[in-house]
């Protein structure tokens, strides 16, 4: 069973985490959304260079190096990498992670329990936002949370040949998703907004989910566009099949994050083993092995 104990919160943290309950998420994240679009010349180069610098963001691997070749900030965050920065693992049986990041938790799922932080587990089915029968697909199954930092690169991949079944756009809360909130917000990877992608893959039902946070101004899919804004009050659901069918490779980009979030990907019961490698806060990229097929 999972570590329920964890350390109580400093006077300051209290506040930090008082303050996220408080500040207007969806007003901040509509005006950092608005100022991410805005194209002003020399200022946007300028305040592109400075969050680099404060980010340590490595440029050199980017499509684009110099920051002058970005119009927005948006188009510098989401800036496509070169052809050669990320090699995606071809061993046949294994199955590559989705993002680049540091693994926020990964594991076993307890019947239909996953595990956000050490403390704080959340369902399945309030994920999965009450698909009951979905859920039921994952019981006893595994899970991977991956966070992605401002530094990090914000495209979103495929971990294996998939063909899109459905998504759904789940309206929710816009709480920061970084690792000290993971640890004291109950629920929040259930309760943020989030784009749910099923997939059918040859080892059964795999889901993506992109999951929003305070400033992620916007989700997106290859297949879709943008999905938010604008913002539905009610769950919304797409299906796919027929001429309507979806297929992506292993590797291929699914979708993208305007600013940072987390990806949780889910997997049937006695399907497939993670890597040995990975737990909590270890670094990972794109195309590196996430999982082997049994």
């Amino acid at each position: 069973m999972y570590n329920s104990e964890k350390k109580q919160p400093t006077y300051w943290q209290r506040l930090k985490i008082a303050f996220q309950y408080a500040m207007p998420q969806l007003y901040l994240t509509l005006a950092a959304g608005w100022l991410a679009k805005q194209q002003w010349g020399v200022v946007t180069h300028f305040i592109i260079k400075l969050f680099a610098k404060k980010y340590n963001v490595n440029m050199q691997e980017a499509e684009k190096t110099e920051f002058k070749d970005y119009a927005s900030f948006n188009e510098f965050f989401i800036r496509p990498l070169k052809a050669e920065a990320r090699k995606i693992d071809e061993n046949p049986t294994a199955l590559c992670l989705p993002a680049d990041g540091r693994i926020s938790q990964c594991g076993h799922i307890e019947q239909q329990t996953l595990l956000q932080a050490k403390g704080h587990s959340f369902s399945l089915v309030d994920l999965l936002a009450g698909d009951v029968e979905l859920a039921k697909e994952f019981e006893n199954g595994e899970f991977a949370t991956t966070y992605l930092s401002p530094r990090d690169y914000h495209r979103v991949h495929m971990p294996c040949d998939a063909t899109l079944r459905k998504m759904i756009y789940v309206p929710g809360d816009l709480f920061s998703v970084n690792p000290f909130l993971n640890e004291h917000i109950p629920n929040l990877l259930a309760r943020n907004e989030r784009v749910i992608c099923v997939f059918d893959t040859e080892f059964g039902t795999m889901v993506q989910i992109l999951v929003g946070a305070t400033i992620t101004a916007s989700m997106s899919t290859v297949w879709a566009g943008v999905i938010n804004p604008p913002r539905s009050k009610e769950v919304k659901e797409w299906t796919y099949s027929g001429e309507s069918a979806v297929q992506l490779r292993k590797g291929q980009e699914m979708g993208a994050f305007q600013l940072g979030s987390t990806v949780i990907n889910l997997f049937p019961a006695n399907k497939v083993e993670l890597a040995s490698h990975l737990a909590v806060d270890v670094p990972v990229r794109v195309g590196e092995v996430l999982a082997y097929k049994k």
